[in-house]
């Protein structure tokens, strides 16, 4: 039968109103819509790869004869399978190839060609891609929306339009000055005025858009009148005579002269600014007075150039070209999708209908976006608009894969149209052709540098299925066009209240990454535009409705939104009359008519990993981010358990992350193996083969085990087989132990941890780890390296385990220095001598000087040998260029749990084994059940994660029940409710005990008095006992099972020793790190630590033959061989290096020993000193 594991729910939640959605579609969608492999080729829509190529093409000559232009992509098959790219260190991709047309326009002539493109990287059904045979992830990335943004800094309202693609733009308004301005990508301002100028307008339209201007007839009032009414007003346009001569010009002041003037001219309409709107537009009505190119716009537009190119001149109409080709040519300048979308959100609310849809279809800039963006400007200004929150996630994008990928090849096309326009200018006609004319390299490079080199593209953390299922879903907001950590400042990485059910508030890195790298909340999903978006359900007249909206940043805005556990009744109704609820992100009471959406469930906040630990509303967020975290470094363990007290996520995380195997039609189990379950359904029978023993990124092993058996009956969506950190097809990353909370003899102190023996001898922590070592044979100038059991000065022991070809055995135990593959490298030969050839001509190749450069085991590794892959050229396997042979050696350790290890709960409750002890010794209860670990109680008041408590007491009921729990976050079980279970355990218990001891003959009141010793009590506390002395402790402890983890960190990777080893050449001091094999530094500090204790010898000792004496250390090696100790340290080698260093400053430094006589600092100069010419030195 197959494992199911039933669980007791604790939620308060009737129905689940939103089916979990599969966890990885943020990473499928993207890449389905980048390739649209499932699309015919003439049908693909205008996004992804195809989007590229259609904004590209088509290209035209530049006389206009020829043209190339883009027809179609096709996909084709797939060379090699998974498996062989991760064998091969091959990169699983398809090959790509789109037709193209040259059209010739003088005699309509069409060449139609199809041209291979490159090699796309494939993603797999896991929502990651093979690179080189290693799995990668492109992690999402979240980086400021183009669009418009109104913000206030250093004494300056701004109004910021970026687009997607071109120059920056920022108007602003200077409140010291009370004046307009405008900045073009960074530069130097310029007054805002002199900007509109030099795009076209006159004085009179840059009034005409911004002001109330009334008209005033002189005619219908006398000369005084009108000079008492009108003195002081602005006039708002040029005011001409019947010749064309300038009377007034706009903006300025109406003063009695310019009355007379205008009555004498017969000039009686006139119009002005009415005074109301010059209060409101103060600024602008400044900067119109202050700018002194009013007069003449070629003088604006050769300010504008100015700044733009200082120093150079071009002719007027070139400068004017340039200036409307910068934010008006749809080549130059590009707002896209998203930043139109938000510009006409933010400015154009008033269009509707057929105007909306036409102005978004507007990619570039127009007079009316800077006209309004301007005028909202003053409104802020004005306090009549609010400023914009640079951190709102209205105002924050997600690019996913999709686009990262797009926007690489944009950049390489960029390239490559260059180069098609430079070969189409060319003249030989007869040759062109589209395949002369394109050139595919850029874009194979570009291709190939995104996957290897970007900061997005990652080696995948596949510790265990959490820690995959988490690196696919994660934002950063670092990468190229994103934030760097170093100019990051608080804000950004701060939660906002915009984060509610989009971006975890928990799970995020500890480092200098903190806020930087989030995680994407459980229900969050990107819309079309790349804003996040989060679930709701629609409530209606107070009633609760199936109906489910999805809604952004900003859409949510302006909605009551109630809790998902809210009182409801049996109808679906809302029951208090004052609702908890959110509105424009603070959180109110509201009466229950207003409320308008209801969250879908309590985890939908949280992140996935977060919403794995249970009672988490009883932790500290800063413990809680730490559990989030741990979970992902948890070794997956040879014997996997499911938590007792889990939180309903487990199965949803195993199945997304894509370590289970689930059925994917109804049917039976026909045939189960260790290799493959074959399933008969109404489609005719299904083979499903599963992963064995592949050994992942972070060398933990990846196995898949059946859990069906012949003849089952299945259905769609059942779980057939476990895989790694799974059991029964839920997420297993830890075990069930019995934990008390108690100081143990100091062995707990700092976090330290105490457990029992019994777990090393139930294999309870143990965890298989794989590691790999290749070892390739290449073709040298000296000759071809050779991979053979003959190696020089090797003794026959050391070859013992090796096959005729030189490659070790499957099954063999390897300890460092042990051959695993044998190679021997041809060496420079020397000058033939008679001698040498005449061995050559009798003894033929092998008389051949080589030197041994086998693979071995490196220091500190070693294990089984569980598998041998060899690859050769000879067998057309596809090596990298001079490769001849490869060979792969996989070497697998069980590592069972010991001092130094790291262990940890899912509540940030982490420590380090300090002993194991053995099981007789540990405190046991009142049963005889030793505990397994002891814990400090310390570690949890000021860790206030009081969740472990929670846990481990529920833990313990559904220990004594044989049950497990589900306890979703913000839904956990209440104290009531544990205690309950704890009643049900009770009364299991007695029963029990009622049942067994009547076969003993045992009365009534001495089963009574035994079942008092043991019962459960109730706050958890139980008489424990000195497992050494059997006298119990002082005070009773809190006891119970708890989840707990064996991490990533563990002490075989860290421990090291080193006495002599590899050293550096220029300062002849022993290399750093364990890798290297190298020492201890002796720093600054240390050395101070010693001359406080007045350590001289010991002193001398370190900083001499222990460090980079060369000579001295030689020596004491020869005293220790020979028994006898002789401290005879010399000059060290830094001393050497800093007289070497003097020396090449051409400062003459010799040293002498006490009588004044030269001392030689170096083997030359000892030869020379010897030959008595140390005067040439």
């Amino acid at each position: 039968m197959s494992l199911k594991i039933k669980r007791i729910t604790f939620s308060k939640a009737a129905k689940e109103r939103v089916p979990l959605p599969d966890l990885l579609d943020i990473q499928l969608k993207a890449y389905k819509d980048f390739l649209q492999t499932d699309v015919p080729p003439t049908k693909r829509a205008l996004k992804g790869l195809e989007g590229v190529f259609r904004s590209v093409f088509p290209i035209e000559s530049t006389d206009g004869k020829f043209v190339i232009d883009y027809a179609f992509y096709e996909i084709g098959n797939i060379k090699y399978s998974e498996n062989e790219c991760f064998d091969k260190n091959l990169t699983y991709s398809v090959p790509v190839k789109a037709v193209f047309r040259l059209i010739d326009r003088e005699t309509g002539e069409i060449k139609e060609k199809d041209i291979y493109i490159g090699d796309f990287p494939l993603m797999t059904h896991r929502g990651t891609f093979i690179i080189n045979g290693a799995e990668r992830v492109v992690v999402n990335q979240i980086y400021k929306s183009p669009g418009v943004l109104f913000s206030y800094k250093n004494k300056e309202f701004s109004s910021k339009i970026v687009p997607e693609k071109g120059s920056w733009l920022e108007f602003i308004i200077d409140t010291k000055k009370d004046l307009m301005y405008v900045r073009i990508d960074s530069r130097r301002k310029v007054l805002v005025t002199m900007f509109l100028r030099a795009l076209g307008m006159s004085a009179g339209d840059i009034i005409a858009a911004f002001f109330d201007v009334k008209k005033v007839d002189l005619k219908k009032i006398d000369k005084e009148e009108a000079i008492s009414r009108l003195v002081g007003k602005y006039i708002a346009e040029d005011v001409n005579d019947d010749e064309g001569n300038l009377i007034i010009s706009a903006v300025d002041k109406l003063l009695p002269g310019s009355i007379n003037q205008l009555y004498q001219k017969e000039k009686t309409l006139i119009k002005i600014i009415n005074p109301k709107s010059i209060l409101t537009n103060k600024p602008l009505i400044n900067t119109l007075e202050k700018d002194d190119t009013k007069d003449a716009v070629n003088k604006a537009i050769k300010k504008i150039y100015s700044i733009l190119h200082p120093g150079e001149a071009a002719p007027l109409e070139s400068i004017v070209r340039e200036l409307n080709n910068m934010f008006f040519s749809p080549k130059m300048y590009d707002l896209g999708e998203v930043g139109r979308y938000k510009l006409v959100l933010k400015l154009f609310s008033d269009y509707e209908g057929e105007d909306r849809n036409q102005l978004i279809q507007t990619k570039t800039l127009t007079f009316e976006d800077i006209t309004r963006s301007l005028q909202h400007l003053l409104k802020v200004y004005n306090k009549e608009a609010s400023l914009d929150d640079v951190d709102h996630l209205g105002n924050r994008r997600v690019r996913n894969v999709n686009e990262l990928i797009m926007n690489q090849i944009l950049s390489a096309f960029s390239k490559v149209e260059k180069a098609i326009h430079e070969k189409l200018s060319s003249r030989d006609v007869e040759e062109f052709s589209p395949q002369n004319i394109i050139a595919i390299k850029p874009i194979v490079s570009a291709i190939n540098d995104f996957f290897g080199m970007s900061q997005l593209s990652q080696f995948m953390d596949q510790t265990n299925p959490i820690a995959e299922l988490t690196h696919k879903r994660r934002l950063s907001a670092l990468g190229p066009g994103g934030l760097s950590r170093d100019r990051a400042g608080f804000e950004v990485r701060d939660v906002h209240n915009t984060h509610y059910g989009r971006v975890c508030p928990i799970e995020t890195p500890e480092g200098p990454n903190i806020g930087l790298i989030v995680s994407l909340a459980t229900f969050a999903q990107v819309n079309p535009y790349g804003f996040l978006e989060t679930p709701y359900v629609v409530v209606k007249n107070e009633k609760v409705t199936d109906e489910i909206k999805y809604l952004s940043a900003t859409e949510e805005e302006n909605f009551y939104i109630a809790q998902a556990n809210i009182k409801l009744d049996k109808n679906e109704m809302l029951v208090e009359d004052l609702v908890q609820c959110r509105f424009r992100g603070e959180f109110e009471l509201a009466p229950k008519d207003k409320i308008q959406l209801m969250d879908v469930a309590p985890k939908q906040i949280l992140s996935v990993s977060a919403s794995l630990i249970p009672f988490i509303e009883h932790d500290d967020a800063n413990r809680a981010l730490m559990g989030s975290n741990m979970q992902r470094q948890a070794m997956p363990l040879l014997i996997s358990q499911s938590p007792i007290v889990g939180t309903g996520m487990e199965y949803y995380v195993a199945r997304d992350a894509r370590a289970i195997l689930v059925a994917e039609e109804d049917g039976e189990v026909k045939k189960v193996d260790s290799t493959k379950i074959m399933i008969k359904s109404k489609g005719g029978e299904k083979t499903y083969d599963l992963v064995k023993f592949r050994r992942t990124n972070q060398d933990t092993s990846f196995n898949q085990k059946p859990i069906v058996d012949a003849g089952e009956k299945v259905a769609k969506g059942d779980v057939i087989a476990d895989g790694f950190a799974s059991f029964a097809g839920e997420l297993a990353l830890g075990r069930n132990i019995l934990v008390a909370f108690m100081p143990w003899n100091g062995y707990n102190y700092e976090d330290a941890v105490l457990i029992s023996e019994k777990l090393l001898k139930n294999d309870d922590f143990t965890s298989v780890y794989t590691t790999v070592f290749e070892c390739k044979a290449l073709e040298t100038k000296l000759g071809s390296e050779e991979i053979t059991s003959e190696i020089p000065n090797v003794g026959e022991d050391a070859v013992r385990n090796l096959d005729s070809e030189g490659i070790i055995r499957v099954g063999a135990y390897v300890k460092p220095g042990d051959i695993l593959v044998g190679k021997v490298t041809p060496k420079g030969e020397p000058t033939e001598t008679p001698e040498f050839r005449l061995l050559h001509a009798i003894f033929g190749e092998k008389a051949k000087d080589v030197r041994d450069t086998s693979l071995r085991v490196p220091h500190g590794e070693g294990g089984v040998v569980v598998d041998v892959k060899v690859f050769n050229a000879s067998n057309n396997d596809e090596l990298p260029p001079g490769v001849i042979k490869l060979v792969k050696v996989y070497i697998a350790k069980k590592r069972k749990i010991k001092p130094g290890d790291k262990i940890a709960g899912r509540h940030g409750n982490k420590g380090v084994i300090s002993r194991v002890m053995a099981e007789e010794d540990m405190p046991y209860l009142p049963d005889g059940t030793p505990v397994d670990i002891v814990l400090n109680p310390l570690g949890v008041p000021s860790r206030m994660n009081l969740g472990q408590l929670f846990e481990t007491l529920l833990g313990l009921a559904g220990w004594k029940l044989g049950v497990n729990y589900e306890c979703p976050v913000f839904e956990g079980a209440s104290l009531v409710q544990i205690e309950e279970e704890l009643e049900k355990a009770n009364k299991k218990l007695y029963d029990t005990l009622k049942s067994e001891r009547k076969n003993y003959g045992e009365d009534a009141k001495t089963i009574e008095s035994y079942y008092e010793r043991v019962k459960l009590p109730m706050n958890g506390k139980f008489v424990l006992r000195d497992g050494r002395t059997g006298i119990p402790f002082e005070n009773p402890v809190f006891v119970g099972v708890m989840y707990i983890l064996k991490l990533h960190h563990m002490v075989d990777d860290k421990i090291h020793a080193r006495s002599v080893g590899p050293y550096s050449l220029v300062t002849q001091q022993p290399l750093r790190g364990k890798a290297n094999f190298g020492g201890q530094r002796l720093g600054e500090m240390e050395v101070w630590a010693l001359e406080a204790y007045g350590a001289a010898n010991l002193l001398q000792e370190m900083l001499t033959v222990k460090s980079d004496d060369t000579e001295g250390r030689v020596r004491i090696y020869e005293g220790i061989i020979k028994g006898k100790y002789v401290a005879s340290p010399g000059i060290p080698e830094s001393f050497n290096v800093l007289v070497q260093e003097l020396r090449g400053l051409a400062l003459d430094i010799q040293v002498y020993d006490k009588g004044g006589k030269r001392v030689p600092l170096n083997d030359k100069e000892k030869e020379l000193f010897d030959t008595k010419i140390s005067h040439l030195v």
